[in-house]
């Protein structure tokens, strides 16, 4: 497997953002609706609660699309779920995707682990494993 020829790259799981991203306006959309045909004796606080239940959900979909991993030439930005972290290439030691895990993982030079939710097998194994290399070259190519 070739590394990425050229940054920025990057690596992220996007059929399930196709997916999730219309599911999340789906959900807007259909308890909006919800909450304008209930019954005449629905108060209007319960009407807009049934909306932001709708976006309360939606968000939860978003969250879970957000994961991706980008490399550029100073380094790369790893954003999971919550939180996203911009790493050096020297912070990086290492790049393990075992049999069985559910995304990459990074060493790092402080000798903690940072989990990479961009590179995932939900992708595909196959091109899970690919992405992984890829990053794995480039970080024996730029790292310290």
């Amino acid at each position: 497997m070739s590394t990425p020829a050229e940054f920025p790259v990057t690596w992220a799981p996007r059929r399930t953002r196709a997916v999730l991203l219309p599911v999340c306006v789906v959900l807007v959309v259909l308890f909006a609706v919800i909450a304008v045909a209930l019954p005449a004796n629905w108060q209007f606080n319960d009407r807009i609660m049934m909306v932001l239940s709708g976006v309360l959900f939606a968000s939860v979909g978003l969250m879970l699309a957000r994961p991706r991993v980008s490399a550029d030439a100073e380094g790369v930005t790893v954003v999971n779920f919550v939180r996203s972290r911009r790493l050096a290439w020297a912070e990086i030691v290492g790049v393990n995707f075992r049999q069985g895990d559910p995304w990459a993982t990074l060493d790092l030079a402080d000798g903690t682990s940072l989990a990479a939710v961009g590179i995932q097998p939900g992708v595909g194994r196959n091109q899970a494993i690919a992405d992984a290399r890829a990053l794995r070259d480039l970080v024996a190519r730029h790292g310290g």
